[in-house]
């Protein structure tokens, strides 16, 4: 399975406002640290935002911080709730439903099974496993912005 661009950058930006814990992180210096779109970026932040993983300080000084502590945002809700417009195959919903075979396939619920369990794997990591006890991490992501 494949995660779209939106969830990868998602998954980043959790990691970066768990590491600055309470300091605000302005997207562009997500963007900046990662290498990656400003203006994607804002679709993500505004998404976990919509989602309540991260809360947003508008105005001069403003920025982004982790919406709930680290430990309760399980990698298998962001992916979950990111990915549920993605199809795995052309068959799922969103899909572009042309396969001549779907009347007796069955690997549409294997596919199914296999997917579910990818995102079980997801369930039982939090943004915390991913950033405690990881000083490079924390030195590549701050660097010396904390």
């Amino acid at each position: 399975m494949r995660l779209t661009l939106h969830t990868d950058y998602a998954l980043r930006m959790l990691m970066q406002l768990a590491v600055a814990g309470d300091r605000l992180v302005t997207v562009a210096e997500v963007a900046d640290r990662h290498e990656i779109s400003r203006n994607h970026l804002m679709k993500v932040a505004q998404t976990l935002s919509n989602l309540g993983m991260v809360h947003s300080v508008r105005g001069r000084g403003g920025g982004l911080q982790l919406g709930r502590p680290a430990k309760s945002i399980p990698l298998g809700a962001v992916a979950r709730a990111l990915e549920q417009g993605s199809a795995l195959v052309a068959c799922f919903p969103n899909g572009n439903g042309a396969c001549r075979i779907v009347p007796s396939c069955r690997l549409k619920g294997i596919l199914a099974e296999a997917q579910e369990a990818f995102f079980s794997v997801l369930d039982r990591y939090s943004v915390d496993d991913l950033v405690k006890r990881n000083p490079d991490l924390h030195l590549i992501l701050e660097g010396d912005a904390a």
